[in-house]
């Protein structure tokens, strides 16, 4: 059943009130349930309607294809880093981004944790190592920008490597975009009561219960904490070259339009078909620090 994760309940400051939550309780709180849709002032009371997602996807994912076959005829490059809470929907969005790209050209990075001989490597090393070829599509599940979250919070960094972090990052950033390198940065955000439904959900599901970690569970009481870190990482390293896209993610279905439809729009492709794109919803994406305020 994947990882063991320790059966215990912790108590939560949740709107204010003293809520105890037990993802090992296979019955999930009605606070939970009630919440978790609109959570972190999410404005739709639905979640999009599932036809509608796979019509809009799959015009997307064809303009997708377009897209490769524009990278292997010009040698242009792409990364888009997708960041976000656990259980944000990164593996999700880098799914549907990726589903029909020629595997060859396009390749989903998520590192493990650093061994030894990376540990005493400048941080940045084992990104870099990774970054794209001519013509290639490269989808980070977490990137190095785990050095602005999980690292501080966790404790997995000391503070000075943090503050190095931080005004490290853009200079890297800039050397990519005087690359010619297309970087997407996305921020997947979700609300306390969405991520907890979801951690449920895995903790419950036989298909899903490896993507549960003792990880997670550590940082239920972290919530604070992570929303400190986040909100100086989008602060500090948000640049006119890097930009971060901020996307409400609470709905899997509009996140995860949204989020390839903004990459589509920032690349001009041949064949590209515009009518087939639709419009940004302003109200799910936005740019930098400012959107989640």
């Amino acid at each position: 059943m994947g990882e063991d994760v320790e059966s215990r309940a912790v108590e939560l400051d949740i709107r204010g009130k003293k809520r105890i939550f037990d993802v090992d309780d296979p019955v999930l709180p009605d606070w939970v349930k009630e919440q978790a849709l609109e959570s972190a002032e999410f404005p739709y009371k639905k979640k999009l309607n599932e036809e509608d997602y796979l019509s809009q996807l799959k015009k997307l994912q064809v303009e997708l294809v377009k897209v490769q076959f524009w990278l292997q005829a010009t040698g242009k490059r792409v990364m888009a880093l997708f960041e976000g809470r656990d259980a944000a929907g990164k593996g999700g969005a880098i799914s549907a981004s990726s589903a029909h790209m020629n595997p060859r050209l396009a390749r989903v990075v998520a590192l493990a944790k650093p061994t030894e001989r990376e540990q005493g490597q400048w941080y940045f090393q084992r990104y870099v190592a990774q970054f794209p070829t001519s013509g290639e599509f490269v989808l980070f599940d977490r990137s190095w920008y785990n050095r602005a979250g999980v690292e501080p919070v966790m404790g997995f960094c000391t503070p000075q490597q943090y503050e190095a972090f931080l005004k490290q990052a853009p200079q890297l950033e800039k050397i990519i975009a005087h690359e010619g390198i297309f970087l997407f940065k996305f921020y997947l955000d979700i609300g306390r009561e969405m991520q907890l439904q979801r951690f449920h959900d895995r903790r419950h599901d036989p298909l899903k219960v490896w993507k549960l970690s003792s990880m997670d569970i550590a940082a239920l009481t972290k919530w604070g904490d992570y929303s400190e870190k986040r909100d100086r990482m989008l602060k500090e390293t948000h640049t006119d070259f890097a930009p971060w896209t901020v996307i409400r993610a609470n709905d899997k279905r509009r996140a995860r339009l949204q989020l390839i439809r903004h990459m589509l729009n920032r690349m001009d492709y041949d064949g590209k078909d515009k009518s087939a794109l639709g419009e940004a919803d302003e109200q799910i994406i936005g740019s930098g620090p400012g959107f989640l305020k």
